[in-house]
Protein backbone atom coordinates (compact mmCIF):
# COMPACT_ATOMS: atom_id res chain seq x y z
CA UNK A 1 0.00 0.00 0.00
CA UNK A 2 1.07 3.34 -0.90
CA UNK A 3 2.01 5.52 1.95
CA UNK A 4 0.83 9.72 2.00
CA UNK A 5 4.20 10.65 0.86
CA UNK A 6 3.99 8.24 -2.00
CA UNK A 7 1.10 9.19 -2.98
CA UNK A 8 2.15 12.60 -3.07
CA UNK A 9 5.01 12.46 -4.68
CA UNK A 10 3.15 10.72 -7.34
CA UNK A 11 0.73 13.74 -7.90
CA UNK A 12 3.97 16.12 -7.48
CA UNK A 13 5.90 13.54 -10.40
CA UNK A 14 2.95 13.96 -12.74
CA UNK A 15 2.73 17.69 -12.44
CA UNK A 16 -0.65 17.55 -10.61
CA UNK A 17 0.25 19.92 -7.60
CA UNK A 18 -0.11 23.45 -8.65
CA UNK A 19 1.04 26.51 -7.03
CA UNK A 20 -0.65 29.58 -8.55
CA UNK A 21 -3.85 31.39 -7.56
CA UNK A 22 -6.91 29.16 -8.71
CA UNK A 23 -10.44 29.34 -8.22
CA UNK A 24 -11.82 26.37 -6.67
CA UNK A 25 -14.84 24.36 -7.62
CA UNK A 26 -16.44 25.79 -4.51
CA UNK A 27 -15.46 29.34 -5.19
CA UNK A 28 -13.42 29.52 -2.88
CA UNK A 29 -9.71 30.53 -4.11
CA UNK A 30 -6.57 29.10 -2.91
CA UNK A 31 -2.46 29.56 -3.86
CA UNK A 32 -2.40 25.55 -4.61
CA UNK A 33 -4.11 23.36 -6.52
CA UNK A 34 -4.65 19.51 -7.17
CA UNK A 35 -5.10 19.24 -10.77
CA UNK A 36 -5.47 15.01 -11.04
CA UNK A 37 -6.33 14.89 -15.12
CA UNK A 38 -2.17 15.54 -15.13
CA UNK A 39 -2.57 12.39 -12.96
CA UNK A 40 -4.51 10.40 -15.11
CA UNK A 41 -2.88 11.42 -18.59
CA UNK A 42 0.02 8.95 -17.08
CA UNK A 43 -2.34 5.83 -16.69
CA UNK A 44 0.37 3.38 -14.43
CA UNK A 45 0.47 6.21 -12.01
CA UNK A 46 -2.82 6.93 -11.97
CA UNK A 47 -3.44 3.04 -11.46
CA UNK A 48 -1.00 3.04 -8.61
CA UNK A 49 -3.03 5.26 -6.52
CA UNK A 50 -6.58 4.37 -7.32
CA UNK A 51 -5.56 0.63 -6.73
CA UNK A 52 -4.29 1.65 -3.48
CA UNK A 53 -7.80 3.09 -2.63
CA UNK A 54 -9.45 0.18 -3.25
CA UNK A 55 -7.03 -1.57 -1.19
CA UNK A 56 -7.96 1.30 1.61
CA UNK A 57 -11.28 0.83 1.00
CA UNK A 58 -10.99 -3.23 1.37
CA UNK A 59 -9.55 -2.63 4.52
CA UNK A 60 -11.92 -0.25 5.93
CA UNK A 61 -14.41 -2.80 5.22
CA UNK A 62 -16.28 -0.98 2.72
CA UNK A 63 -18.84 -3.57 0.75
CA UNK A 64 -20.61 -1.51 -1.88
CA UNK A 65 -22.74 -2.98 -5.11
CA UNK A 66 -21.20 -0.13 -7.55
CA UNK A 67 -19.11 3.13 -7.84
CA UNK A 68 -20.64 6.55 -8.61
CA UNK A 69 -18.73 9.83 -9.36
CA UNK A 70 -19.68 13.22 -9.78
CA UNK A 71 -18.56 13.79 -13.73
CA UNK A 72 -16.23 15.59 -14.64
CA UNK A 73 -13.47 15.09 -12.11
CA UNK A 74 -14.25 12.13 -10.82
CA UNK A 75 -14.94 9.81 -14.12
CA UNK A 76 -11.93 8.47 -14.86
CA UNK A 77 -10.99 8.13 -10.96
CA UNK A 78 -14.43 6.52 -10.35
CA UNK A 79 -13.88 4.00 -12.95
CA UNK A 80 -10.01 2.90 -12.02
CA UNK A 81 -11.38 2.51 -8.56
CA UNK A 82 -14.55 -0.07 -9.23
CA UNK A 83 -12.34 -1.69 -11.98
CA UNK A 84 -9.63 -2.36 -9.01
CA UNK A 85 -12.94 -3.19 -6.98
CA UNK A 86 -14.63 -5.31 -9.11
CA UNK A 87 -17.45 -3.30 -9.60
CA UNK A 88 -19.72 -1.34 -11.62
CA UNK A 89 -19.28 2.16 -12.32
CA UNK A 90 -21.78 5.10 -13.60
CA UNK A 91 -21.14 9.08 -13.02
CA UNK A 92 -23.38 11.80 -12.44
CA UNK A 93 -23.91 15.10 -14.02
CA UNK A 94 -25.26 18.36 -14.11
CA UNK A 95 -28.18 19.29 -16.12
CA UNK A 96 -29.71 22.67 -15.73
CA UNK A 97 -27.62 22.61 -12.18
CA UNK A 98 -28.38 19.46 -10.76
CA UNK A 99 -26.91 16.41 -10.37
CA UNK A 100 -28.80 13.91 -12.45
CA UNK A 101 -28.07 10.42 -13.98
CA UNK A 102 -27.94 10.38 -17.64
CA UNK A 103 -26.96 8.35 -20.55
CA UNK A 104 -29.18 5.15 -19.30
CA UNK A 105 -27.66 4.78 -16.38
CA UNK A 106 -29.75 3.18 -13.40
CA UNK A 107 -29.75 0.95 -10.54
CA UNK A 108 -32.07 -1.30 -8.21
CA UNK A 109 -33.61 0.40 -5.25
CA UNK A 110 -31.12 -0.79 -2.21
CA UNK A 111 -28.10 -1.00 -4.20
CA UNK A 112 -25.11 0.26 -1.95
CA UNK A 113 -22.49 2.58 -3.33
CA UNK A 114 -18.89 4.02 -2.66
CA UNK A 115 -19.51 7.79 -4.16
CA UNK A 116 -15.60 9.02 -5.40
CA UNK A 117 -14.13 12.20 -6.58
CA UNK A 118 -10.58 12.91 -6.89
CA UNK A 119 -10.37 15.92 -4.69
CA UNK A 120 -12.35 16.61 -1.76
CA UNK A 121 -12.32 20.81 -0.55
CA UNK A 122 -15.87 21.74 0.66
CA UNK A 123 -17.38 18.19 -0.45
CA UNK A 124 -20.39 19.89 -2.39
CA UNK A 125 -20.08 18.18 -5.00
CA UNK A 126 -20.03 14.69 -3.61
CA UNK A 127 -22.82 15.71 -0.95
CA UNK A 128 -25.22 16.47 -4.23
CA UNK A 129 -23.98 12.68 -5.50
CA UNK A 130 -24.71 11.41 -2.17
CA UNK A 131 -28.47 13.34 -2.06
CA UNK A 132 -29.08 12.00 -5.91
CA UNK A 133 -28.26 8.10 -4.93
CA UNK A 134 -30.52 8.41 -1.99
CA UNK A 135 -33.48 9.78 -4.04
CA UNK A 136 -33.28 7.07 -6.34
CA UNK A 137 -33.45 4.63 -3.90
CA UNK A 138 -29.54 4.07 -3.22
CA UNK A 139 -27.91 3.79 -0.25
CA UNK A 140 -24.07 5.03 -0.08
CA UNK A 141 -21.98 3.43 2.47
CA UNK A 142 -18.87 5.40 1.90
CA UNK A 143 -16.97 8.18 0.19
CA UNK A 144 -12.89 7.73 -1.29
CA UNK A 145 -11.14 10.79 -2.78
CA UNK A 146 -7.33 10.47 -3.37
CA UNK A 147 -6.86 14.04 -1.62
CA UNK A 148 -8.76 15.41 1.09
CA UNK A 149 -8.33 18.92 0.85
CA UNK A 150 -9.97 19.95 4.18
CA UNK A 151 -7.69 17.59 6.29
CA UNK A 152 -10.31 15.47 7.82
CA UNK A 153 -12.94 18.55 8.24
CA UNK A 154 -15.71 17.31 5.94
CA UNK A 155 -18.54 15.39 6.89
CA UNK A 156 -20.23 13.36 4.74
CA UNK A 157 -22.11 11.29 7.31
CA UNK A 158 -20.52 7.90 6.10
CA UNK A 159 -16.87 6.40 6.05
CA UNK A 160 -14.64 9.07 4.22
CA UNK A 161 -11.56 7.25 3.36
CA UNK A 162 -8.49 8.77 1.25
CA UNK A 163 -5.04 8.62 0.39
CA UNK A 164 -3.97 12.12 0.98
CA UNK A 165 -5.37 14.48 3.59
CA UNK A 166 -3.93 17.74 4.05
CA UNK A 167 -4.67 21.08 5.18
CA UNK A 168 -4.27 23.68 1.88
CA UNK A 169 -5.37 27.05 2.52
CA UNK A 170 -8.26 28.46 0.66
CA UNK A 171 -10.66 31.81 1.14
CA UNK A 172 -13.69 33.72 -0.04
CA UNK A 173 -13.12 35.37 -2.89
CA UNK A 174 -13.41 38.80 -0.57
CA UNK A 175 -10.96 37.45 2.15
CA UNK A 176 -8.25 36.22 -0.91
CA UNK A 177 -4.77 37.89 -0.34
CA UNK A 178 -4.00 36.81 -3.69
CA UNK A 179 -6.44 39.01 -4.96
CA UNK A 180 -6.16 41.95 -2.66
CA UNK A 181 -2.45 41.99 -4.05
CA UNK A 182 -3.16 41.72 -7.58
CA UNK A 183 -0.06 40.04 -8.55
CA UNK A 184 -1.16 37.15 -10.11
CA UNK A 185 -4.01 36.64 -12.54
CA UNK A 186 -7.15 34.05 -10.87
CA UNK A 187 -7.33 30.80 -12.86
CA UNK A 188 -9.90 28.13 -12.79
CA UNK A 189 -7.77 25.13 -13.65
CA UNK A 190 -9.25 22.67 -16.31
CA UNK A 191 -11.08 25.30 -18.27
CA UNK A 192 -8.12 27.91 -18.18
CA UNK A 193 -10.44 30.95 -17.60
CA UNK A 194 -8.79 33.86 -16.39
CA UNK A 195 -11.03 36.10 -14.16
CA UNK A 196 -10.59 39.82 -14.28
CA UNK A 197 -11.47 42.26 -10.98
Amino acid sequence: MLTQEQALDIYRSTGAVLKGHFKLTSGRHSDTYMQSAKLFVMPDQAEKVCAALAEKLAEAGVKADMVISPAIGGILMGYEVARQLGLPNIFAERENGEMTLRRGFSFEKGAKFIVTEDVVTTGGSVKEVIELVRSLGGEVVAVASLVDRSNGKVDFGVKFVNLISMDVVSYEPEDCPLCKEGKIELVKPGSRTVFKK
